[in-house]
């Protein structure tokens, strides 16, 4: 009998015992909503990336940006070998100096074809040159006019042509689409590149954004305008301000790249972070981090709580 009561009084213990300790654990460490107003959502760091491409093919013979650098709209990147455009350059600049020649002789002869049939007209009308005379003179303005028409549209075909090889040639220089920082390079000295192929991978970091996903219940709250802050891991001190600038509209399942264990199999919505400012291009893309999205005026700013 008294082994028994022994028994309950220190099961009654032991059941006490472990009830304070879940009590002062739930206290301390669960984790509590954020305030209404606010709504909370993680993802990854993102830019807007511009692949650079030539439009030609041809051999790399150098390169002026690597991996890393920060480049200019228009900076130049690489250049391909010019030599075959080189040759093919001189030789519609050659071709244009003929036709230009020609067109010169042509404009000659049809001023003074012109000027004969305008003299022999009046000579006619005093009955100081034949009819036929005055017939000849005006048959050979009109061939000549024809050939200057002519010239003139040769003219133009190899100054289109000197014009195309030009712009071949403005080509072979690749040059940076945007400012940003090169990611990627794809090619090195040397290489034969086709026409289309990526050259480099160029991202603004001064156009960041967050992409993160808010759960179906939570995205009606959420609207284009709102203001939103950034937390990451590696700069734990300091938040990020933003703004959402883009809004889903449709639902996907969470990526299992930011899902948390208790939203594994939750629809959610992806919208856009996009940063106001990223002063000495601290955040990069790629990197993890939480925002937090205020839907309410007035409600004080607090930090994502997971």
């Amino acid at each position: 009998m008294r082994n028994s009561m022994k028994k309950i009084i220190t099961l009654t213990f032991v059941m006490i015992a472990v009830a304070a300790f879940i009590a002062v654990w739930w206290s301390f460490f669960r984790v509590t909503p954020l305030p209404e107003g606010l709504v909370q959502a993680n993802g990854r760091i993102e830019g807007d990336h511009y692949t650079v491409a030539g439009k030609i093919t041809g051999k790399i013979i150098e390169l002026k940006a690597r991996e890393g650098d920060d480049v200019k709209k228009g900076q130049v990147l690489a250049k391909l070998d010019d030599a075959q455009i080189n040759a093919k350059v001189l030789q519609a600049q050659k071709g244009l100096v003929a036709t230009e020649a020609l067109c010169r002789a042509a404009e000659v002869s049809e001023q003074q074809s012109k000027y004969d049939q305008a003299r022999l007209q009046s000579l006619q009308h005093r009955n100081s040159a034949s009819k036929q005379a005055a017939e000849r003179a005006t048959s050979a303005w009109k061939v000549d006019t024809e050939r200057l028409a002519a010239a003139h549209a040769q003219c133009g075909v190899s100054a289109a042509a000197l014009q195309e090889v030009l712009s071949l040639k403005d080509d072979l220089t690749i040059h940076a689409p945007a400012k940003g920082v090169i990611t990627t390079r794809i090619v090195d000295q040397g290489e034969v590149v086709a026409a289309g192929s990526p050259l480099f991978d160029i991202v603004d970091l001064d156009r960041l954004y967050l992409k993160v996903y808010v759960p179906e219940k939570q995205i009606g709250k959420v609207r284009l305008g709102l203001p939103a802050r950034i937390y990451s891991d590696a700069f734990p001190e300091k938040s990020f301000p933003a703004t959402v600038r883009y809004i889903a509209s449709r639902a996907e399942f969470t990526p299992k790249e930011v899902q948390t264990p208790d939203e594994r199999v939750k629809l959610v919505y992806a919208v856009k972070l996009y940063l106001t400012e990223n002063l000495d291009h601290k955040l990069t893309p790629g990197l993890p981090a939480d925002a937090v999205i205020r839907w309410k005026e007035g409600v004080e700013w607090e930090k994502p709580r997971w």
